[in-house]
């Protein structure tokens, strides 16, 4: 992320400006922030069911970084989904886990 510091008032602001890439942006994505190791997969199998049906190609599941719990678990389980094609971390942001479903 870019930021600037910015004088007003002799009070200093931060801004803070988020670099939005339009790729991962078109993608139908899942955020599981805040679930749990057990419960992390109900919510992504579901997600990869629906969008199988709808016959989307690629999905995001965006995790976050922090010590990698859902990360290693959703990545554990999509080895084992015939569903699932291939998954890759996002270069431009690792927080993410792009899913390629199998026709």
């Amino acid at each position: 992320m870019d930021s600037s510091v910015v004088e007003n008032n002799n009070q200093i602001q931060h801004k803070v400006f988020k670099k939005i890439d339009p790729f991962i942006e078109i993608l139908p994505q899942l955020d599981v922030h805040g679930y749990t190791e057990d419960t992390v997969m109900t919510v992504v199998n579901d997600f990869i069911e629906d969008n199988y049906k709808l016959r989307r190609k690629k999905i995001v599941v965006i995790h976050g970084n922090g010590a990698h719990i859902l990360r290693n678990k959703i990545h554990k389980d999509l080895k084992r989904n015939k569903k699932v094609k291939k998954y890759y971390l996002y270069n431009m942001n690792i927080g993410c886990t792009i899913i390629e479903l199998e026709f």
